[in-house]
């Protein structure tokens, strides 16, 4: 069978400039970037040009950041998505490598924020499952000191953009992977978990606050329903544009009321 042609509408490192500059992302500003690859459309230069992109947008004076979560690195024996048979459980705690912020890759985030953690210049900061990276002026400020028993609250990334005035881009994503989200979680009575994770000495167990994204796509839309969110599109994406600061608040007068927190207990994240 011959390969069919690529679906459009073509887009380019210029369009994707423009077109955020068009929706209200200003030059000097800090974004935290959620992002779909393939919603965009066919993409002259792939991840690369979204990249380049958004660094546009954003001047040498703005700040690129996106999630490069690994939650490879977590306990086998929560492993659902595919799970693996219980007798490999302790050789793999045994011989998993150790988070390393250079070169261990991101998982299930996409190939845009892949692209950033190898970016000349890009830092990463230090969590072995939660981390983000970062390219331009803020880029430390941001990623450093991120505490390896906070996945996503006051001691990460997420309580440094509010504080910074960060807005969240979501490019072709739903509000099911907005992270800011998380934040509000560390805010209001959550349970907490023991998390199992590989360590430069061994296997190692931290208390960490439960945290899921359950029910985020209809906090999302209440959200936007409620509070102001720039919406418009990039390419053939649907793209919303908010500050951080107000999805955070949104989300902690929303989770207690739609989302009991005896459900977190059913939902631990490794």
């Amino acid at each position: 069978m011959p390969t069919p042609p690529p679906t459009g509408p073509l887009v380019t490192r210029d369009d994707i400039a423009a077109q955020l500059a068009l929706l209200g992302v200003e030059a000097g500003e800090t974004l935290l970037v959620h992002s779909s690859l393939s919603s965009l459309g066919w993409v002259n230069g792939g991840a690369v040009a979204v990249v380049r992109g958004i660094l546009d947008a954003l001047g040498p004076a703005g700040t690129l950041v996106v999630p490069t979560q690994t939650g490879a690195h977590s306990d086998p024996a929560v492993w659902v998505n595919p799970p693996v048979p219980e007798e490999w459980w302790d050789r793999i705690r045994a011989t998993m490598p150790p988070y390393d912020p250079l070169i261990t890759p991101s998982l299930g985030v996409g190939v845009v924020p892949e692209t950033v953690r190898t970016w000349p210049g890009a830092r990463r900061s230090a969590h072995p499952q939660t981390s983000f990276a970062a390219v331009g002026p803020r880029s430390r400020e941001i990623t450093d000191g991120h505490a390896p028993d906070c996945r996503l609250g006051e001691r990460s990334p997420l309580a440094r953009l509010e504080r910074l005035g960060a807005r969240v881009l979501l490019l072709g994503a739903g509000y099911d992977s907005c992270t800011a989200f998380h934040l509000a979680e560390y805010r209001i009575p959550a349970p907490r978990v023991r998390v199992g994770r590989p360590a430069p000495g061994g296997w190692e167990t931290v208390t960490e606050v439960s945290i899921s994204s359950d029910r985020f796509d209809e906090l999302g839309h209440d959200f936007e329903r409620d509070r102001p969110v720039v919406r418009g599109t990039v390419g053939a994406a649907d793209v919303r544009l908010f500050p951080v600061a107000d999805a955070v608040a949104y989300a902690e007068r929303w989770l207690p009321l739609h989302r009991p927190r005896e459900e977190d207990f059913h939902h631990p994240r490794a």
